[in-house]
């Protein structure tokens, strides 16, 4: 488990022996669900890489998806500034909540609660994982046909709509714009499932660029 730089140790309810456990989905920012961990739970959370509440119904130990089989695996863990509360950022191996939605916030009489906007990507790169590794799901699926044809098809799919986007940007359509960049995008995370690379490495790229800072503006002086 990859833990936060926090030195803050949790502290628990004086009463319940309780603390709030915020677990928020790690890839796409949703806010997936609130439970409470005593100290024999957070313990385990952090030994065991998966996320082990203290049921206040059932009074014992809950490691959620023992049942369903619908794991948090942790990815970090941010205790507050009150050291009273934490965050549990996490991969969730199926909806979160037991009535089968992603998040325990959605109600059945609304819409889906949908992560950030870019946080969106990685919903998509999800689903585009899913199709790759399990093409039986959906076998009349675009993206599984994809798949099937290869990475040269998926490459020359790439290619094609990047050049339909310069062309749409060059002519400043600025209506069909958005969609051929959604185009684009969508073939480039499945280019890039194609040839093993999570966009989560394509991030930590860039990150890394933007945390470098450039010296040719120097050298041009």
């Amino acid at each position: 488990m990859a833990t936060t730089a926090s030195t803050a140790t949790l502290r628990f309810d004086s009463v319940t022996g309780l603390a709030p456990a915020i677990i928020q989905d790690a890839d796409t920012g949703q806010v997936l669900m609130l439970g409470y961990v005593n100290e024999e739970a957070w313990k385990l959370t952090q030994q065991e890489g998966r996320v082990t509440f203290f049921s206040r119904s059932k009074n014992r130990l809950w490691t959620k998806g023992e049942t369903s089989g619908n794991y948090l695996t942790v990815v970090s863990c941010h205790i507050d500034c009150d050291a009273d509360t934490v965050l549990i950022r996490a991969l969730p191996a199926g909806p979160t909540c037991h009535r089968g939605t992603v998040s325990c916030f959605e109600q059945q009489y609304q819409a889906h609660v949908p992560a950030a906007p870019v946080g969106f990507l990685a919903e998509l790169e999800r689903l585009i994982f899913e199709r790759q590794q399990y093409p039986e799901r959906a076998p009349q699926s675009y993206t599984v046909s994809l798949f099937n044809k290869g990475i040269q098809k998926i490459a020359q799919k790439v290619g094609e709509e990047a050049v339909e986007t310069v062309i749409d940007a060059v002519a400043a359509n600025r209506q069909s714009l958005p969609g051929e960049v959604a185009d684009l995008l969508y073939h480039l995370v499945v280019l890039l499932a194609a040839s093993g690379v999570p966009l989560t490495e394509v991030i930590a790229v860039l990150q890394e660029r933007h945390r470098v800072p450039s010296t040719r503006h120097l050298e041009n002086k």
